[in-house]
């Protein structure tokens, strides 16, 4: 789905923002290097695009960023993550790109030096033109003012024809105008319909996925495009009262046969849980749900047949996060995004792993009572929660490029919730877009496998008889546009999975747009 096309009506905004730049803020900075005017407010928001092919990329973007935070440049938004072919000099690696938003008190060209102080430190020397590099760090936009002098141009003179940078830089917006300085960032393209203009005359959405331009989330020592087929997740529940299969694989042994089995069936990730967070299940301590985890996640991560698969770690303890991942898992995937221990997001944000942030309200013991389940409209209301907590663990360290949100299937909803929500992703993006473009990219995960609206439905009160009706949510869910699905019987969704794909293929080869 294209958000900003689908969303373009609110850019009527544009307008009278557009006027109220053009009347208050042509303080136009024009200088030289020796005679430079700054303008100092008490903080200014500013655009830095990023880029790095030299040397392991990704540990490049997060040492820079950390550098830039020490630097007094404060990192509020991220981009998504982008692998670029090389432009102007093509015989070199593959670039990863990206920008953040920031805010600083740094005049124009304090900011510069200061960026070209971290490129310096970070190895970076004078070379070829457009060559490879440990790291680039370009100014795109600083607060609502134009620059020009001899070392610097901002708007970056370039932005407008690379469509490596306006990508990322797209996602640092929403669909709807935040700000009067974001107004005037739109009105610096020339277009009347602003930045979503100049990203539409590249090619917009339709120009991701290829080989030139391929969104990305960082997971173990590789990079994921998630566009290119629907991942199945298999469950494993080290649980004595898991609603669909509590007891069964509480032995290292047990485990180990049923984690075998998922991947032989074609489970592309493995989600490992020792607490359960069925409705009304009592909390276990960190200390237990370890002692259950530990041993079970050593044994999958030593398994030969897991060699590249993705193992997550099911927990919402920010301790059992950390020593599972420092045990071998890739994901964190935590039902309370956060709400549960004020810890995890900090401790997510060290261990740079993706996390996995689901929608729930309450705790498994109070998220199916009546206050909990209020809704005036299911799907905007979850929208607005989810990005309420991802946006907090954005602003404490996880970027949006490690993200990936769960709308919380059977948590805080009844059957309609549960409904309107497999039917309603997109609308759910579309809400989440209009505060950040960025993260209604983000992958999206569906786990309704076997849950008790299946058995309500189709009276089927046995969880493993709902196989069929789980088949049936999870074929809304990806054609709605799920990414990951999350599912007890990884053969049967498997085989629907892959018809969803086909289908997604076929529509998107008759109508590329």
């Amino acid at each position: 789905m294209n958000i900003c096309k689908s969303l373009m009506p609110t850019m009527r905004q544009l307008d009278g923002f557009t006027k109220y730049c053009r009347a208050s803020y042509f303080a136009f900075i024009h200088s030289s290097p020796n005679f430079s005017v700054e303008v100092h407010t008490p903080d200014q928001e500013v655009v830095i695009a990023l880029g790095s092919n030299v040397g392991d990329r990704l540990h490049n973007f997060n040492e820079a960023l950390q550098l830039m935070r020490k630097s007094g440049i404060h990192i509020t938004r991220h981009g998504c993550l982008y692998e670029t072919a090389p432009a102007y000099v093509t015989d070199q690696p593959n670039f990863l790109n990206s920008a953040v938003r920031a805010v600083t008190q740094l005049g124009p060209h304090e900011l510069l030096g200061a960026l070209k102080k971290i490129e310096k430190e970070m190895g970076r020397t004078d070379g070829i033109r457009y060559g490879p590099r440990p790291i680039d760090l370009d100014i795109l936009f600083y607060g609502k003012l134009r620059v020009s002098s001899e070392i610097l141009t901002v708007p970056h003179e370039r932005i407008w024809e690379r469509p490596f940078v306006i990508a990322p830089l797209m996602d640092l917006l929403g669909s709807t105008i935040d700000n009067d300085t974001v107004a005037c960032w739109h009105s610096f393209s020339m277009h009347s319909g602003g930045l979503f203009d100049a990203w539409e005359k590249l090619g917009g959405e339709t120009l991701t996925g290829k080989e030139g331009l391929k969104r990305v989330l960082p997971i173990g020592k590789g990079l994921w495009d998630w566009s290119t087929k629907t991942s199945v997740m298999g469950i494993l529940n080290l649980t004595p009262d898991s609603f669909s299969d509590g007891g069964k694989f509480q032995s290292v042994e047990a485990a180990i046969s049923q984690v075998r089995s998922m991947i032989s069936e074609g489970a592309d990730m493995i989600d490992i849980g020792a607490q359960s967070t069925r409705p009304m299940a009592s909390r276990i301590s960190v200390q237990q749900e370890l002692d259950r985890l530990i041993p079970v996640l050593e044994a999958v991560v030593g398994m030969p047949e897991a060699e590249g698969k993705m193992i997550s770690v099911d927990t919402f303890y920010s301790e059992v996060a950390a020593e599972a991942v420092s045990k071998g898992a890739h994901i964190v995937n935590d039902v309370s995004a956060g709400l549960l221990d004020s810890n995890m997001f900090r401790v997510v944000a060290g261990l740079k792993v993706p996390y996995i942030a689901m929608h729930m309200r309450g705790d498994p013991s109070t998220m199916q009572n009546i206050e909990n389940l209020k809704y005036d409209n299911v799907c905007k209301q979850v929208a607005s929660e989810l990005y309420s907590r991802v946006r907090e663990a954005e602003l404490i360290g996880i970027p949006a490029w490690r993200m990936i949100i769960d709308p919380g299937i059977g948590f805080s909803k009844n059957c309609d919730h549960n409904l309107e929500v497999l039917m309603g992703l997109p609308n759910i993006q579309a809400e989440i877009g209009r505060e950040s473009l960025a993260m209604s990219h983000a992958p999206i995960l569906i786990g309704p496998s076997r849950k008790k609206f299946l058995g309500e439905i189709c009276s089927r009160t046995a969880g493993t008889e709902r196989d069929p009706a789980t088949v049936a949510s999870v074929t809304a869910a990806v054609l709605g546009g799920a990414n990951i699905v999350r599912v007890h019987n990884v053969r049967d969704n498997l085989d629907a999975v892959k018809v969803c794909d086909a289908m997604l293929r076929q529509r998107k080869s008759v109508s590329p747009s």
